[in-house]
Parts: structure tokens; sequence; C-alpha cells
């Protein structure tokens, strides 16, 4: 492993290394992980790379933002592939904090995102989820006072989210969304897609394809967003998934009307034990 990538687990010494790289006159990129790093984590590190003299990356398993059902012990973990990952990334500093350094003794969510933007989508069945998210962010900005932060456009509604902390917080980090990253036959890359079988993986593209078809079906003037959205659902379901949702939306994440140009498509479905979630932007 490269010695140029730095690891630190302490406040103070991140604090420590970005106040040099400050004095310096450096800009700070920061990109925040839950780790098991893919190639689309590691386009975010690039993304930033180009947008800022340093790059930061934190990776940190978010307990506040798993459900009581949801996979927060499974979650995979692979530090030493992440770092090795990273330093050939050429990323300048990796933090790697435990729940104790960015919750103390209390681990609970003190950051509430309203309800028109929590309580849909990824939201919907998981209450509390984006309080969590909104939480950590928050945290882990103030630790690292970042000039530009970036975060992936596969969790879209995710994106919103910081969206709004950020002018919450009346900060003014730069939030950069950079654009899904796919596998070959149209996947999103995801840490989860570790938990398909041989099988599921060889249907998982059909999420995608999904989303596409109702794509087409918009162009060609189809304006029954409810029925539309059914009608996917339906064929999806039919190939072995279990549809969570599939919403057509406008990019704000309100819904669209008949005048509407652009759209947000926007599904979660699990393949066996992984929920996977995608979306596509439309215009017509």
């Amino acid at each position: 492993m490269s010695s140029s990538l730095l690891q630190v687990t302490d406040l103070e010494s991140l604090q420590a290394e970005i106040k040099k790289w400050r004095d310096a006159g450096d800009r700070i990129a920061f990109v925040p992980t839950m780790g098991c790093l893919h190639e689309g984590h590691l386009q975010l590190v690039d993304m930033a790379k180009a947008n800022a003299d340093r790059c930061v990356v934190s990776i940190f398993v978010n307990p506040t933002q798993f459900g009581p059902d949801e996979d927060l012990e499974q979650y995979p973990r692979t530090q030493e592939q992440d770092c090795k990952l990273l330093a050939a990334r050429k990323a300048d500093l990796v933090f790697l904090p435990s729940v104790a350094v960015i919750y103390g003794d209390d681990v609970d969510s003190d950051i509430h995102v309203p309800e028109e933007l929590n309580n849909q989508l990824c939201g919907k069945d998981r209450p509390g989820h984006f309080d969590g998210v909104a939480t950590v962010v928050a945290r882990l900005f103030d630790a690292v006072k970042p000039d530009v932060a970036v975060f992936g456009e596969k969790d879209y509604q995710q994106v919103q989210v910081i969206r709004w902390l950020v002018n919450k917080l009346k900060s003014n980090i730069k939030i950069i969304a950079a654009p899904i990253v796919r596998e070959e036959d149209g996947l999103a890359m995801s840490s989860r897609n570790k938990y398909l079988s041989e099988d599921e993986r060889h249907r998982a593209s059909r999420l995608q394809h999904i989303l596409q078809m109702i794509a087409a079906e918009l162009r060609k003037g189809r304006r029954d967003f409810s029925d539309l959205a059914a009608e996917a659902t339906l064929a999806l379901n039919k190939t072995g998934w279990k549809v969570d949702y599939i919403e057509i939306l406008r990019p704000n994440l309100t819904q669209p009307s008949e005048k509407t140009r652009e759209f947000i498509i926007l599904a979660a479905a699990y393949l066996g034990k992984p929920r996977l979630i995608d979306n596509l932007k439309c215009s017509i």
C-alpha cells in the first residue's frame, strides 16, 4: 500500500492534517462512504480530486441509518482492501472513526429531515433512515469542513437530503452529484451486489431495463403515471423480484403533471436477499 494515504481514526489527527493543508492554501474535497468500495466509489474520488487539491474519504458504517431489521451487522466491511483501492486512486486521507468518535455516548439522530422529503421512496418504509443520514453527514462535515463534497446519484433521494442539509446548516459546501456507474449489463454498482447469487446476478440488470421501458413510454406521450408504474411493478415482480416501489417524479421529487418534461424514474426492489435501488433521468 502506498504510504501517501494517511489513515486516521480520531478527530484531533484528522483536523491537524486538514489544518496543514488549509495553511498551505489547499481546497479540500470530501467523499463520505460506508466502505466495501467499488469502482463507483472510486470514481467519486476521481471527481473529488478534479475539484480540489486534497481528497478526504471517510469509511464509517453508520448505525443510525439502519432500521432494526436491516443489515447493520452483516454489512460488508473490507477496510484493508478499501485502503489499498484508495491509495491506488491517490486519495490523500482516509478517516476511519469508531461509533464513539462520531456519536460519543448518544447514538441517536439529532437532525430531522422534512416529511415531504423523508417519508417517500426509500424513507417511506424505513423510518428514521434519512434522519440518520443527515445526522452523520452533518457530523462528518463539521469534522472535515470541506469545500466540496461528492455523492453518487444512485442514491438520488439521499443527494436531495444532503442539498437540504447544506441549506439548513447555511453552509457553503459545494455538493457535486456524480453520475451512476454501471456494470456492462447496466446494473448499478453497489456494495450490496455482493449478496446476489450467480443466478440473481444474471437477472439483476432487469431493474434498469424496466426503467428504460418506462422512459420509452413517457417519450411516446404516456402520462398515466400511476398505471405505468403499476405495469412496470407487475412486470418486474413476474421475473422473481419483489418491488418496494417504482415512482415517476419530477427531479425535485414532487409529483409530475401533464406538462412535465423532465422526469426522474426511481425504483427499489428485492432480488433474493439484497434490496437494490436505481434511477433514470428522462427528458421529453
